[in-house]
Parts: structure tokens; C-alpha cells; sequence
């Protein structure tokens, strides 16, 4: 079983892998700076709640999307390929992708707008100029469908297709499309209640069951990451009255302990992002397509996400007409654990990280061992009191357990790998009861939690953040106030799902709104 208490080397590393400021990774390197739509956010692994059998993988991408923002509202690239990626056997090759391709359909080409719909349909009033006449339809109906009836105003339409890919010492073995013979369809973003007036029935309609108890879920949801991104992008600068022990990113024990209320604003709040998700059985996805106990090397797995685009691109000079673009794909980005390219890897290795393979990152073992973050941390908290927070000493080999299958995620006996950015998750270790689930993951005594994968609503700010200043180092920094250390968001700002994607709803482009520090209910405290 997984020994909470031997976190020590495990959640160490978190640092390395998010050592900094927190936008998980959101626009985090030059590469995808430029390239948004290849951006990947987020990644989640996590025992199914409401399925013993299963667990649920999550790929966001596209960040920081304004709902309002018409008039296409960010649909995916089909020119990209998304692939959730598994390493069963610890050597961080790909075993298993699931590989995710879009089609858009314009189905009123001539309409200015992606998502148009009002009531029964509007049509042209007896006082309509020539040549349109009275009575002519005008404005489809509101839209309550993906496909067929009531789909009419969904103009910019997207279909995708799902295939299970098998690979052999990282080489490409065979795959098989699960959606073959199927119509899956990326639920919109939410234009709003005239134009979607039942938008959570449409995204019930966007949850396809597939073959073997597979299910599927493509779409524009809340962005589920919470912080005081503010804040912490001006070089740790948390707010000081946000916080009851009077010291600045320092919470109370009060304040630690509350999950269902924030001190301090959440700058993802009222943003949305487009998410892929795929919940499998366990069988599918181990090595040897059994179900394992948690102590049992084969339990463990490694999960990342990789986007990809065609090789070579070539515009036609004749405008209308599609530009050719080749099968050969190359990779733009990929992410495994929260934050570490954003807050760790040096930025001019940015783009190389993004695009490079996990069981590659030997190359990269320079920006792991001593993570900038608690030096930062280190110097700011010794303006306030000297000495106040010391952290361990460099190089910071206790680390390596989430850049290896290592105990306390992998079972003693796992082969360790090689150096990589993975998220790792113990299939063995079944899910998290509601009432004792905590946003502190392992920190906060939930085995389910990250870094044993990581699920919507893990506070990976907090827990990195306790982690690189040294709280599971052992006696001089596992008390306070290392212990307490956070950004004081401790909740999303709209409800998670407690059933597959898990996700919240995308927020309405009418209703919408962006909750800042200073707003009434939000003078350090925020709703």
C-alpha cells in the first residue's frame, strides 16, 4: 500500500516539475505562445469516482478563452492531432495513444457567426425589405441538438474521431478507431440562453459511449485550474490581507482547512478552456491488461498529452482553396505534470522541452535537482523575518520520485525508468470518498490525490508550492510556516461534475463575468 507519510521524495519533486509561478500551462513557452490552439493546459489521471473499474484521462488545451469572445468562440484545430499518451511498462515510451482528430462543418456558410438560434426561429416581418420577403426564415431555432432537429443554428459544427494506438518499444504496432461507424460531436462554447437556452442538456448529448465501456467527451468547458495568478507573476507577490496570520502567502489553520471558499481572487475564474476526455478500463490500459493491486509494480502508470501538426504546410496562391498539408506529423507540445516547463525549464530550453519525448529528459536533469522556486522563496520570506524559511540544501536528489516510478506513487520493486516528466497514477488506489477527498492531495492524507495522478480539483498550487520549500524534507521544514504556504484560492469558481468529463460548464458569453480582487465580496474574500 502507498506510505503517505514516505511523500518525502515523491511530492519533492513537484517543485521540480512546477517550480515558480502557477498557470499550470497556460502559454508557457515561445512555441505555444504563437500557437494557442496547440497549447496544452492541463492534464489529469485519475481513479473514475462513480466507476471502480476505470479511470478518467483529461487533455485541455487552448487557455484563457473568453466566453464573449465571438464570433467562431475557439473551436479545436483539425489540423492538429491531440494524443493522450500511456507508458505501461516504465521505460516512458508511449504503449498506448488515444489520438483525437477534428472536422468542422459550416453548415450556414453564408451566416457571420458560429452559433446563431432564438425561440421557434424568427422570419422576415411584413415591413422586411425587397428582395427578402415577409415571412422568409431569418434566425434558426434556438439550438437544443448536436446533430439533427434543433441543431439547425449550430453553423460552426465539429465532428471528431477517437483511435486506440498500440505501440512496441515506443514503435507503432497497430491501432484500432473506436468511433468507426459512429457521429461524435465537440460540445460548443455557450453563446448564451438565447442562443443555447438548455446548455447543460447539450453537453449531456456531448458524452458518447463507445465499445467496451469506453466513453468519450469533446468540448469548451470551465477552465477547472484555480489561482491568484496576479500574484504570484509578480514575483510571489501574495496579498498580505488575504491572509489571517498577517505574513503574505501564509494561511491560517482555519483558512487552510476551508475548501469551499477562496481569500484571495481566482484569475482563471469566468475563463474557459476546450477539453478532451476519455474514461477507459483499467484492463485496457496496463501492461498486461489485468487489473492490479496498488502494491503491485504493474499498477502504475505514466500519462502525458502531446499535440501535433503536419510536417510541412504549403498555401495555395489561388484564394478559397485549402492549403496542402502533409500525413507526416511532428510534435509541438506535450505535458505531463502540472508547471514544469512553465516554472522550471530555463526559457530559452522551452521549446525544446515542449518538443521533445519523456524518456528523453535526462537532458533536462540541470533544471530538476535545484528548482529556482524556494531559492526565490528563501530570499523573499527572509525580507520579512531572517531566517523565517529555510529550505533544503542542493542538489535535491529527494526529488526524483516524480520524474521515476518511485515509491510512495509506484510500488517498491517497479522498475524506476529513466528520468521523464510523466504523470504517474497507481491504478490500484481506488478513489477518494467525497466527504474525506482534500484539495491537498498526498499532503493532505488523500492517497487518490496528486501527485498519484492528479484530479480537477487538486490545489497543485498549494501542494507545489509546501513541496519546494521542503515540507516533506523532514525535521526544520515540515512545520510552520512551511506548512501553511499557499496562494489562497482553495476552490474553482464553478462546480466540478461528480460523473464523467468531471469538468465544469462552459461559462455563458452573456452572463460571464471575471472576478478581481478589490470587487465587492472579494476584499479578502471571495465567492
Amino acid at each position: 500500500m502507498i506510505n503517505i507519510h514516505s511523500l518525502t521524495t515523491a511530492i519533492g519533486l513537484v517543485i521540480t516539475l512546477n517550480s515558480g509561478a502557477f498557470a499550470a500551462n497556460h502559454r508557457e513557452a515561445p512555441i505555444t505562445a504563437l500557437d494557442e490552439k496547440a497549447d496544452i493546459t492541463d492534464v489529469y489521471a485519475f481513479r473514475s469516482y462513480d466507476a471502480t473499474d476505470k479511470v478518467t484521462l483529461i487533455m485541455n488545451v487552448d487557455p484563457l478563452l473568453e466566453p464573449s469572445n465571438g464570433p467562431t468562440r475557439f473551436p479545436f484545430d483539425p489540423e492538429i492531432e491531440y494524443r493522450i499518451n500511456i507508458d505501461n511498462n516504465h521505460d516512458a515510451k508511449a504503449d498506448i495513444s488515444f489520438n483525437f482528430r477534428f472536422k468542422t462543418d459550416f453548415r450556414l456558410p453564408g451566416v457571420f457567426v458560429g452559433l446563431v438560434g432564438a425561440g421557434a426561429g424568427l422570419v422576415a416581418p411584413e415591413n422586411s425589405p425587397l428582395p427578402v420577403l415577409p415571412g422568409t426564415p431569418i434566425v434558426p431555432p434556438a439550438i437544443t441538438a448536436l446533430d439533427g432537429p434543433g441543431s439547425e443554428g449550430l453553423n460552426l459544427s465539429q465532428r471528431y474521431s477517437v483511435t486506440m494506438v498500440k505501440y512496441h518499444k515506443g514503435r507503432f504496432r497497430h491501432h484500432k478507431k473506436l468511433s468507426k461507424g459512429l457521429k461524435l460531436f465537440a460540445v460548443p462554447s455557450n453563446a448564451g440562453p438565447r442562443t443555447m437556452p438548455d446548455y447543460q442538456e447539450l453537453v449531456e448529448q456531448g458524452i458518447f459511449k463507445l465499445d467496451k465501456g469506453i466513453k468519450v467527451f469533446a468540448g469548451t468547458v470551465d477552465d477547472p485550474f484555480y489561482i491568484d495568478l496576479g500574484a504570484v507573476f509578480d514575483s510571489f507577490n501574495l496579498r498580505k490581507d488575504a491572509f489571517e496570520t498577517g505574513i503574505p502567502g501564509v494561511l491560517s489553520d482555519v483558512q487552510d482547512g476551508n475548501d469551499k471558499q477562496n481569500f484571495a481572487s481566482d484569475d482563471i475564474a469566468g475563463f474557459n478552456v476546450n477539453s478532451i476526455a476519455i474514461e477507459v478500463p483499467i484492463s485496457m490500459i496496463t501492461q498486461d491488461g489485468k487489473i492490479h493491486d496498488a502494491n503491485e509494480p504493474e499498477a502504475t502508470i505514466g500519462v502525458w498529452g502531446t499535440t501535433l501538426r503536419s510536417k510541412v504546410k504549403i498555401y495555395s496562391r489561388k484564394p478559397g482553396h485549402e492549403a496542402y498539408t502533409s500525413r507526416r506529423k511532428v510534435q509541438i507540445q506535450r505535458m505531463g505534470n502540472p508547471l514544469i516547463n512553465e516554472l522550471l525549464i530555463g526559457i530559452s530550453s522551452k521549446d525544446k522541452f515542449s518538443r521533445s519525448k519523456p524518456n528523453k529528459d535526462a537532458q533536462f536533469a540541470n533544471f530538476f535537482l535545484d528548482p529556482v522556486l524556494p531559492r526565490v522563496l528563501n530570499a523573499l520570506y527572509d525580507t520579512i523575518s531572517a531566517g523565517v524559511l529555510p529550505i533544503p540544501d542542493a542538489p535535491r536528489n529527494d526529488l526524483l520520485p516524480l520524474v521515476q516510478y518511485l515509491p510512495p506513487i509506484a510500488a517498491e520493486g517497479t522498475p524506476s525508468g529513466p528520468v521523464a516528466d510523466l504523470l504517474r497514477l497507481n491504478t490500484g488506489v481506488p478513489a477518494t470518498a467525497k466527504a474525506k477527498r482534500s484539495r491537498l492531495g498526498l499532503l493532505g492524507g488523500d492517497p487518490a490525490g496528486f501527485p498519484n495522478g492528479r484530479r480537477v480539483f487538486d490545489d497543485v498550487v498549494d501542494i507545489t508550492t509546501r513541496v519546494a520549500i521542503g515540507v516533506l524534507a523532514g525535521d526544520g521544514f515540515n512545520g510552520f510556516p512551511h506548512n501553511r504556504v499557499g496562494d489562497g484560492v482553495n476552490k474553482n469558481d464553478v462546480p466540478y461534475r461528480e460523473t464523467f468529463p468531471y469538468v465544469g460548464l462552459a461559462h455563458s458569453g452573456v452572463e460571464s463575468r471575471h472576478i478581481d480582487t478589490g470587487e465587492p465580496g472579494c476584499a479578502g474574500v471571495c465567492p
